[in-house]
């Protein structure tokens, strides 16, 4: 009886890491660049002394959703929009680099160019400072072309251009702060085969619908398994007052 209650529990408790899952996908479901998690179960037996005699259930995450999420035409010469495969660069704020496909770019106070989430865009030698300009142009290779501040119009310049890089699906993952990582921690060389599409954004690549239709059967599962867990609790109690009566 005891098998089935901690089976139950575990079950439950997955169940519940799982709505978070996808809590967070619907949180994220119009977030620029967003990229879905993936989520699944399997039994895991208990590992410990003695027969493994207690299967549990693991919820665990296999993965990301790496299609591309539907472009939004906002006219504005910052926005970008990686075209198929690939990520743009930035920099954390404890200096590693990191990818993500949001391309909401504007310039900070301290003239950087970063990303709306606030990450420093990176280019050929480093983040992308941006001096006053009159004028701002991003190419489809991420070519950064300015007119500064003053200048005739005939003195239009290439200021940098951002990185792109194109690393295997497997081996990045995703960080706790929602950028992918490479998982050995090596730095991505940059593309000149990825391509952007300027004054454009892409959107999140959650399904909706389909997230509210997993939430709906987690939370029945859940409730399926509670109240198992109660009969188990019931038939025990019963199994009790026999043992004591006999």
């Amino acid at each position: 009886m005891d098998k089935g209650i901690y089976l139950l529990m575990s079950g439950a408790r997955e169940s519940m890491h799982a709505q978070a899952r996808v809590a967070n996908n619907l949180a994220n479901a119009s977030t620029v660049g967003f990229r879905a998690d993936f989520q699944n179960f399997r039994s895991m037996p208990s590992v410990g002394d003695g027969l493994q005699s207690r299967v549990f259930i693991q919820s665990e995450r296999p993965g990301y959703n790496f299609a591309q999420g539907g472009l939004i035409t906002t006219g504005n010469s910052m926005d970008v929009a990686v075209k198929g495969k690939g990520w743009i660069a930035v920099q954390r704020p404890d200096g590693s680099e990191a990818y993500t496909r949001a391309g909401d770019l504007r310039i900070s106070a301290n003239g950087l160019l970063e990303n709306g989430s606030g990450y420093q865009i990176m280019g050929d030698n480093g983040p992308i400072s941006v001096p006053p300009v009159e004028k701002l142009q991003i190419g489809a290779d991420g070519t950064i072309t300015i007119l500064p501040v003053g200048a005739p119009k005939t003195a239009v310049t290439i200021l940098d251009r951002i990185k792109l890089v194109n690393p295997v699906n497997n081996s990045i993952q995703k960080g706790k702060d929602g950028l992918f990582e490479t998982i050995n921690g090596d730095v991505e060389p940059a593309d000149s085969s990825i391509k952007l599409v300027t004054e454009a954004l892409e959107g999140s690549n959650v399904n909706a619908i389909s997230e509210l239709t997993d939430m709906i059967a987690l939370q029945r599962q859940f409730e399926i398994k509670i109240k198992f867990m109660k009969n188990f609790q019931e038939l025990g109690d019963k199994t009790d007052r026999l043992m004591s009566m006999s």
